[in-house]
């Protein structure tokens, strides 16, 4: 989601065309939460749960993923300020430095490592025309409108990915068919996001990600478990 932190914070994109979170980073955050929910309903046994055993684990995972939301909310939050400070740290630099070449490493640094291979001085040179051309600096605000509606977002995204799959628990009466299809849902939903991953990072057979991701999302859950988790 983070703007390229080279562009000063009155030449960014307007606030309407920015997005909260990119598609890898709501997958992830949708993994997250997925494998959290996993950690409790992997540890109820189908054979001995009754109602309130499933009604502790539906607890349990709620206040779990409700507690990690918030908490991955407020470090989204960090790091848009982390950001933001980079940002105008090197725009204050660039506007203050009166040698050329100083100034074309520091907008080359804060470019992506990839693009920056292909920036040539000359448009470096533009970039920093541009800048000291803008007629006073941008207000630093550091966290807007955005960033609280991006860690809202974060924290929905992980707060909600529990809730398909404990849907079986809340309207089946017998936790044993419902932990099967509980389970079931996970590794669809394992499949899904690791399919999603696979396509955003321009693999040819998404689907391959997909089982890799279900093989990764149960050995995660596993090790968890066995750590007490």
């Amino acid at each position: 989601m983070k703007s390229n932190p080279a562009i000063p914070m009155s030449a960014k994109a307007s606030p309407a065309s920015r997005r909260f979170l990119e598609p890898i980073d709501r997958v992830s955050e949708a993994l997250f939460g997925l494998i959290m929910v996993l950690t409790f309903t992997g540890c109820l046994g189908a054979a001995e749960a009754g109602r309130a055993e499933v009604r502790a684990m539906l607890i349990g995972a709620l206040g779990c993923n409700l507690a990690w939301g918030i908490i991955d909310g407020l470090l989204y939050l960090m790091d848009s300020m982390i950001d933001k400070g980079r940002a105008w740290r090197t725009y204050v630099a660039v506007r203050e430095s009166a040698n050329p070449e100083e100034s074309r490493r520091l907008i080359s640094d804060a470019l992506p490592p990839l693009l920056a291979s292909v920036v040539a001085p000359a448009e470096l040179d533009g970039m920093r025309q541009r800048l000291l051309s803008l007629p006073q600096a941008p207000t630093k605000r550091p966290i807007d409108r955005h960033d609280w509606l991006g860690a809202l977002g974060v924290f929905l995204l992980v707060f909600l990915s529990i809730f398909p799959v404990a849907i079986p628990f809340m309207v089946m009466t017998e936790a044993g068919p419902a932990l099967r299809v509980s389970n079931a849902i996970a590794v669809t939903m394992l499949f899904l996001a690791g399919c999603a991953i696979g396509s955003i990072s321009g693999q040819r057979r998404p689907w391959v990600m997909g089982l890799a991701m279900v093989v990764i999302g149960a050995t995660l859950v596993s090790i968890t478990i066995a750590l007490g988790g």
